[in-house]
């Protein structure tokens, strides 16, 4: 069985080893990681997560992170791409804080299980895994949490990179088989799983990425707050982040145009062809109408028109 088919079905590993890992330690993390990000931070009880986005003055996105609080750290894992940034950004804020933050990404592995099978697979393991998203157990030295790759039930596990090694080597036993980076990709695009750096940057604002569990609207300030406020209070904006379905086994480019009536109505950020669909999964920027209307669309290049829809 590929790994395709394994993340489809059943379950697969996914080694997301070099993905920004910060922690953040001091009296003071939860309070400056509450007022630099979208959700609530200082709510956040040991063992539990969230995701949550890093915005700019003008309320662009600079990061998004999934914040762990592994009871005496809060835990920043972070895209490859927002790794040096975040850090920065962050280090910036810190004036007379009790904070200290330490990039641990050299020193930690990412190894993620996925799939309808993945809490069967980790406890013929041996492996504790939480039962709501982005809560954490501790599993000796290691971590494990609820956060997914690809949209379906999954189960990241943050170690030491020593024992990557010996991980591995309890997994094709349990069987679960290696998913690799295109398979990844399709799963994530067949979910509508959008990932910072191709489907979110710091050219969109938080309301348009469609990921309304990134944002607190009940906490207190934070940088970039204004925008959000004001996005929400007058309930305006043209695009939304959405999944949509192109006909045919051609995959578009990311920045390739979506037509209906004659307009532009989207443009796509990433696609992949789907064997489960027998059609190309993509995410898109579609305006807001379209998204409501569920209108058929095309692709603007291409003849014979190429058909696309909002599934």
């Amino acid at each position: 069985m590929n790994g395709y088919e394994a993340l489809r079905e059943h379950a697969a590993w996914i080694n997301l080893s070099g993905r920004g890992e910060i922690q953040a330690t001091g009296e003071d993390r939860a309070r400056l990681l509450h007022a630099m990000s979208t959700n609530d931070i200082q709510g956040l009880a040991e063992g539990h997560g969230c995701y949550a986005f890093f915005l700019n003055a003008q309320g662009r996105i600079l990061a998004d992170a999934n914040i762990l609080n592994a009871g005496e750290s809060l835990l920043l894992d972070t895209e490859p791409e927002t790794r040096s940034k975040l850090f920065a950004h962050l280090d910036k804020y810190i004036i007379a804080d009790d904070v200290t933050l330490t990039d641990e990404t050299e020193q930690r592995a990412v190894v993620s299980v996925e799939g309808p099978e993945s809490s069967e697979a980790l406890h013929r393991m041996g492996v504790p895994f939480p039962a709501d998203n982005y809560d954490v157990l501790p599993w000796g030295h290691r971590i494990v949490a609820k956060v997914s790759a690809t949209g379906l039930p999954g189960y990241r596990i943050y170690l030491p990179l020593n024992e990557l090694t010996e991980l591995l080597g309890k997994l094709q036993p349990a069987g679960v088989v290696e998913a690799d980076a295109t398979a990844t990709e399709t799963v994530r695009l067949e979910n509508g799983k959008p990932r910072y750096g191709t489907d979110i940057t710091e050219r969109y604002l938080s309301q348009e990425t469609n990921q309304m569990h990134a944002i607190s609207f009940a906490k207190g300030c934070y940088l970039g707050q204004e925008i959000v406020e004001r996005v929400r209070s007058r309930a305006h904006i043209h695009r939304v982040l959405s999944p949509v379905r192109i006909q045919g086994r051609s995959v578009p480019a990311a920045g390739s145009k979506l037509r209906a009536d004659d307009k532009d109505v989207g443009e796509i950020t990433s696609a992949a062809f789907s064997p489960a669909y027998n059609e190309v999964a993509a995410l898109a920027y579609v305006r807001v109408e379209q998204v409501q209307a569920r209108k058929e669309m095309v692709l603007a290049e291409g003849e014979p028109p190429i058909k696309a829809y909002i599934p």
